[in-house]
């Protein structure tokens, strides 16, 4: 990479952490081409981005940043994954990290919190941000549809009533 390219890659890395709301750090070491290419799928499927970045150029794009906390996990081979959903990129890496051994979360920053890695399996363990809006319209429709079927239960017993005097009367 030549000047021009590290300053851009620069701004682009401050601008997606201008933008996003939760950064995600692990260690890469010894996953071979195919294992990251599944990852970066796996990732790119749940809305997430993951990139390795030169720790030094991470660090000049974390700087000024709510993020800045996580600039002492940038040591060794280490990789980003960033999204407007922070349990979708948590569920992904701690998926991936079952399965390949040689991927290890080391943290990750939401908002100005800083997490460990026992802090975005946590946040891992929640549900995402669809699933939390289901709940939710979930918890608004019961109401509703409670009332409704409060409302057609007298009517219901008005009509049975009458079909019982109905047959009564034809027998």
């Amino acid at each position: 990479m030549d000047r021009t390219e590290k300053r851009e890659f620069v701004a682009s890395l401050a601008t997606v952490f201008a933008e996003t709301s939760f950064v995600l750090v692990g260690r890469n070491a010894g996953l071979t081409v195919a294992a990251v290419d599944d990852l970066r799928r796996k990732m790119k499927a749940s809305g997430a981005t993951y990139k390795v970045a030169k720790n030094r150029l991470a660090m000049l794009a974390l700087d000024g940043t709510r993020f800045q906390g996580i600039s002492p996990l940038l040591k060794g081979p280490t990789a980003l994954a960033w999204s407007t959903d922070p349990v979708a990129v948590a569920k992904t890496a701690v998926e991936f990290a079952k399965g390949n051994d040689k991927f290890v979360i080391l943290g990750g920053a939401l908002g100005t919190q800083m997490l460990n890695a026992d802090g975005v399996k946590a946040l891992a363990e929640l549900p995402s941000l669809d699933a939390l809006r289901a709940q939710f319209l979930g918890l608004l429709q019961t109401p509703a549809s409670r009332i409704a079927s409060i409302l057609q239960a007298p009517g219901g017993q008005v009509a049975r009533v009458l079909k019982a005097y109905a047959e009564k009367d034809a027998a």
